[in-house]
């Protein structure tokens, strides 16, 4: 018998190989901000299956569990064509960025730069799990966005060694900069 996890990995695999047929349509940063901020983006990662399920605050914080863990430090912005997740204190700070596809109420998250899918998602109006109650508070600095530079940080357009980035969509934030 397959597991609960196998059996929505498999389900929503069914679902983006049927929206392959049909037009899948990649979001820009504002409509990444219109779906996400106020609702929970709940999914599993491609290869692991392992869950997610992130509440994207209004104040940046992305409250929930990543991988079973629970989020500590998580913050979320946009960029113009994608969404951008730090975890960390400043000299420790991990930087992934995504673009997102939707095909019907499936969301296709891609990892920046390499375009390999990360994870599928659906979006859960507000906040279900109370993520907010369930969180400590913790403060976003937005060093993501007040770095030079960083505005494109997911663009294909992007010089991409300036920027650090890795294949695996993770950018090291140096807080120097």
């Amino acid at each position: 018998m397959k597991s609960p996890a196998t059996r929505i990995a498999a389900f929503a695999l069914g679902l983006l190989v049927a929206g392959a047929a049909g037009a899948a349509e990649r979001l820009t940063g504002p409509q990444i901000r219109q779906a996400f901020e106020g609702n929970t983006v709940t999914g599993l990662y491609s290869g692991s299956n392992l869950p997610f399920s992130e509440y994207h605050h209004h104040d940046g914080r992305a409250l929930g569990h990543n991988r079973n863990l629970p989020n500590t430090d998580a913050c979320w912005t946009t960029t113009e064509d994608a969404v951008c997740y730090y975890y960390g204190p400043p000299d420790k700070r991990r930087t992934y960025c995504f673009t997102i596809e939707t095909s019907g109420a499936l969301y296709v998250i891609r990892s920046r730069p390499s375009g390999r899918i990360n994870g599928l998602a659906r979006i859960e109006p507000g906040d279900p799990h109370d993520f907010t109650k369930k969180s400590e508070n913790w403060f976003c600095d937005g060093l993501i966005s007040q770095v030079p530079g960083r505005g494109k940080l997911a663009s294909a357009s992007s010089n991409e060694a300036d920027i650090g980035a890795r294949e695996d969509g993770v950018v090291q934030q140096d807080a120097g900069r």
